[in-house]
């Protein structure tokens, strides 16, 4: 006999387990709680067994026949349909849910990036929160779209950085084999308005004097402000600053590993008068520490980006920058600047520890050495005018580190 939809809502609990039978092995049993659950019944390799399709009513009659079909063509095949449900199950139990995927992405990949904590807090912030048990066969790209299209509601640039996160992410767990293809496979990133701040002569004398280390009413940490200072007196990205090593300072050059860059290219910054006092002043304050800028609560680590984007936001008001502004925009005011003075571009994108495109790339491997002094000196000079400092002749000894 077959049974219809009805019939079964009819079904009434009874004081013990009972069974209906819908033909060919499909049954449905009622429990004496009035639960509702499909089964089939076959026989495999003279076996008895029984396996559970599903409950009802949230798997439905019409669901239950054509999971009862599918069944019945496994026996077919030679495949016990029960214990072929049983390994999906398992494998769905051990498949790595985005929190895991997250942890192998880290030790296998992320974190030999430069920017490595950046953008591990990106998803930390806002993908792990909402993914964070799922498992990542079950993430669908219309699930990635609404959570880029929410942190893209609030924070449209950092939408993008945490698109191209997980965009790498689940290529990642497609090339290990959690996943068949990425869902977010030829997804576009949303556009993007460049920023264009850089500071006047008012703003940087401003910036500059609020720095000082004699401002009490500006309350950041010393270490801060001397960070804050050093992009702008060198270009070099916020997070170089800060993991600025002492012992990276050799023959008064800075020469930053290309494991802390973002292009894995070294990049050799002189270091030159105003830079020699930041760093000198700096030592007070680390002399526990291998950084040049450590941070404020442990001095085995160092300072953080955050910690300076948050002194500049707390500050805005009395650095006279009432928009937006980021510690990056510092290193765009010295290479806007340096095109001012007349250095080529080249030179300033040397500077800035951009690699050289093209042909140029290939043939000229000039370190332009030379030429980064020159600007950088051309840039301490004006920078001085800038604040009225009058120019007379350092007596500051470069700070060296020499390895014997």
């Amino acid at each position: 006999m077959t049974i219809t939809d009805l019939q079964i809502k009819k079904l009434k609990a009874r004081g013990q387990n009972y069974e209906v039978t819908d033909g060919q092995g499909l049954i449905i049993r009622i429990k004496p709680t009035g639960n509702k659950s499909w089964f089939y019944r076959y026989m495999s390799n003279g076996v008895p067994r029984i396996m559970k399709i599903g409950d009802y009513p949230g798997v439905s009659l019409a669901e239950a026949r054509k999971r009862h079909a599918d069944a019945m063509m496994d026996l077919q095949k030679g495949i016990d349909p029960g214990k072929k449900a049983k390994e999906q199950k398992a494998r769905r139990v051990a498949a790595p849910t985005f929190k895991d995927l997250l942890d192998e992405f880290w030790k296998m990949e992320l974190s030999k990036s430069p920017t490595a904590k950046e953008r591990k807090r990106l998803v930390e912030k806002d993908a792990l929160p909402v993914w964070m048990k799922t498992k990542v066969t079950e993430i669908r790209r219309r699930d990635a779209v609404l959570l880029l299209d929410k942190v893209r509601e609030r924070a449209p640039v950092g939408a993008n950085r945490l698109q191209g996160v997980l965009i790498r992410m689940f290529n990642f767990a497609a090339e290990r084999g959690v996943i068949d293809f990425s869902p977010l496979s030829g997804m576009r990133r949303g556009k993007e308005k460049a920023r264009a701040r850089v500071l006047t002569d008012d703003e940087i004398k401003t910036f500059w004097e609020c720095l000082d280390i004699e401002r009490k009413d500006i309350d950041v940490f010393h270490i801060v402000k001397f960070a804050l200072k050093a992009i702008l007196l060198t270009g070099q990205r916020p997070g170089e600053i800060c993991n600025m090593k002492k012992d990276q300072i050799i023959n008064g050059v800075w020469i930053i590993p290309g494991e802390n860059r973002k292009n894995s290219e070294e990049n050799r910054i002189p270091i030159l008068p105003m830079f020699t006092e930041i760093i000198e002043l700096a030592a007070n304050y680390n002399h526990n520490s291998d950084y040049v800028f450590p941070s404020p609560q442990d001095d085995k680590k160092p300072v953080t980006v955050g910690a300076l984007a948050n002194a500049l936001r707390r500050h805005r008001t009395e650095m006279n920058v009432d928009d937006r502004f980021t510690p990056h925009d510092l290193r765009r005011t010295l290479r806007t600047r340096l095109a001012e003075l007349g250095i080529s571009d080249i030179v300033a994108e040397r500077v800035l520890g951009h690699k050289l495109q093209g042909i140029i790339a290939v043939y000229n491997r000039h370190g332009y050495d030379t030429e980064k002094k020159q600007a950088l000196t051309a840039w301490e000079k004006r920078l001085s005018e800038i604040m009225g400092i009058t120019e007379k002749k350092s007596n500051v000894i470069p700070f060296e580190v020499h390895h014997g």
